[in-house]
């Protein structure tokens, strides 16, 4: 087998949740164009449709499956659809998730326990439902999706970082439970990347002055770039790669 095609996903299937856009939906894409299935995920079906009317114009075979992530019920319902109408998963991308800034001393406790729903519990809940149809399968490629505040921290934003740091060691527990099941988990942690979810820091002049010196690269990261991370971590080609956390960052984390 030649490097090259290890690289290929033809004949796989791959779940993307929170892929009606932003990440979600560029890794989507990346994933369609090195030959996989897509099932895209959310909970806005007039949105879901928008982003597969989209990838099917660039020739993706693609399906949208509409569910909350953050519940049990509806990913049984989701994740069983996925088993039995369209023939099981390979590939999975815990991608779905949302932010709320304030104060830590602020933060409302509601939005604390929605970051944790959204982010570790729906992690969690959607990877172990996904996991049964591929521990039967004897194969499987879990990617959970990180943050350069996976090991560092900043002001406001406590509880996300604390939520991302969860799903890191998250990561590394699916590979040491589903590893002697032929499941590869793994995390790509993304840096700063121009998406609704950073749109605040974006549209914020001085915050992106610092981003620009404080990053090596110098730039803002494109969606786009994650891409070529989620192909690697899904094919064949990271075999034995498993419980590891790969930084997207411009080398953000790399330097002090």
């Amino acid at each position: 087998m030649s490097i090259l095609s290890q690289f290929s996903l033809t004949g796989k299937r791959a779940l993307v949740t929170g892929s009606s856009r932003g990440i979600g939906l560029a890794i989507a894409g990346a994933l369609s164009e090195a030959g996989a299935e897509i099932v895209l995920n959310g909970r806005d079906p007039e949105a879901l449709g928008k982003a597969a009317e989209t990838l099917a114009s660039q020739g993706a075979k693609v399906k949208a499956v509409a569910f909350d992530v953050t519940s049990a019920e509806s990913v049984s319902d989701g994740i069983a659809y996925c088993e039995e109408e369209l023939g099981g998963l390979d590939i999975l991308v815990n991608n779905a998730g949302q932010q709320h800034r304030a104060p830590l001393e602020e933060f409302p406790r509601d939005a604390f326990e929605a970051l944790m729903a959204t982010h570790v519990t729906s992690t969690f809940t959607v990877s172990q439902a996904a996991a049964k149809g591929m521990i039967v399968r004897r194969n499987g490629r879990i990617i959970n999706i990180c943050s350069v505040l996976t090991d560092h921290a900043r002001a406001g934003v406590a509880p996300y970082g604390a939520a991302k740091a969860a799903i890191a060691n998250l990561t590394r527990g699916m590979a040491a439970d589903w590893a002697k099941y032929g499941i590869n988990a793994n995390a790509i942690a993304p840096g700063f990347f121009k998406t609704e979810l950073n749109t605040a820091l974006f549209n914020d002049a001085e915050f992106s002055a610092w981003l620009e010196k404080r990053t090596p690269m110098g730039r803002w990261g494109e969606v786009e770039e994650l891409g070529g991370a989620a192909v690697f971590l899904a094919s064949n080609a990271a075999s034995f790669v498993n419980g590891h956390i790969l930084y997207v960052d411009g080398a953000f984390t790399a330097v002090v």
